[in-house]
């Protein structure tokens, strides 16, 4: 019987799962970045796995996961996928590729952020200017990402005036945000560069070792419920540590540029 590999956003997959479908949480950048365009033919192609995607923030992806309704996550935030394992949520936590985090804002740059020498001091230049700044403020990793910088710089978003602009929702419609408002967003690279709609907006920040983002697979511990597929997490693990996932995600580029560095140490 054919399996299939199922990324799951929103899971109501006790009402329509069966037993060959594998669930798993992915964070929004992924799925923006198009690689996923790229490795899911492969994976039906090389184990015979069927990948249909649904997406999620790096925080909900987590929650699906610890409450036994994915079988796996794909996300990138270090310190809460270690919080997530420790917890006894994930079996363990297996590194597959990275890009960086890059700060956008308008061709103008009116904050100066260009001729920073760190993230922080980025940070720091835009509330000094007070400039339109949008946050995902979803919980995401790339969120997170954002407040551990302002934390760096020593400013508290709740302190902000109506300049900072918290929209709740994923990558792509952050950066549609800024673009409409002209506005400074924290971005990983991928999604950056396979963004359509940039307008006015330039990469204007990047470089600093606070924006690195690496991306790892989490197989859900399968003694939550009995309809955990960790043999699929583990067949799925295979695949993306393997030296055919490795080709695909470092010659995956947009306009010549890659985006994605595959990492995963093998076995």
């Amino acid at each position: 019987m054919k399996k299939i590999v199922m990324f799951v956003a929103i899971s109501l997959w006790a009402q329509t799962c069966t037993a060959d479908v594998m669930r798993v949480a992915v964070t929004t950048s992924f799925e923006n970045s198009g690689l996923s365009d790229v490795l899911l033919p492969a994976i039906k192609e090389d184990i015979d796995l069927d990948v249909q995607l649904l997406v999620v923030g790096t925080g909900q992806a987590l929650r699906l996961g610890e409450a036994g309704d994915v079988d796996a996550v794909l996300v990138h935030s270090k310190s809460a996928e270690d919080a997530f394992v420790a917890a006894g949520h994930g079996t363990h936590r297996r590194e597959i590729m990275y890009n960086d985090f890059v700060v956008v804002g308008p061709n103008g740059d009116p904050s100066g952020i260009a001729s920073a020498d760190t993230a922080a001091d980025a940070f720091a230049m835009i509330a000094a200017a007070k400039a339109p700044f949008v946050s995902r403020g979803d919980d995401s990793g790339t969120h997170k990402v954002e407040l551990q910088i302002w934390a760096s710089a020593g400013l508290v978003p709740d302190d902000f005036g109506s300049w900072y602009r918290s929209v709740g929702a994923g990558m792509g419609a952050a950066l549609n945000t800024a673009s409409g408002m002209g506005a400074y967003v924290v971005s990983d690279r991928a999604s950056w560069l396979n963004f359509g709609n940039k307008d006015d907006l330039a990469l204007l920040f990047s470089g600093d070792l606070a924006l690195f983002n690496q991306y790892s697979l989490l197989p859900v511990t399968p003694a939550k419920n009995d309809r955990i597929r960790n043999d699929l997490a583990i067949e799925l693990e295979a695949w993306l540590t393997s030296p055919r996932a490795a080709d695909l995600i470092n010659n995956y580029t947009i306009n010549g540029e890659k985006l994605f560095v595959f990492n995963a140490v093998t076995d």
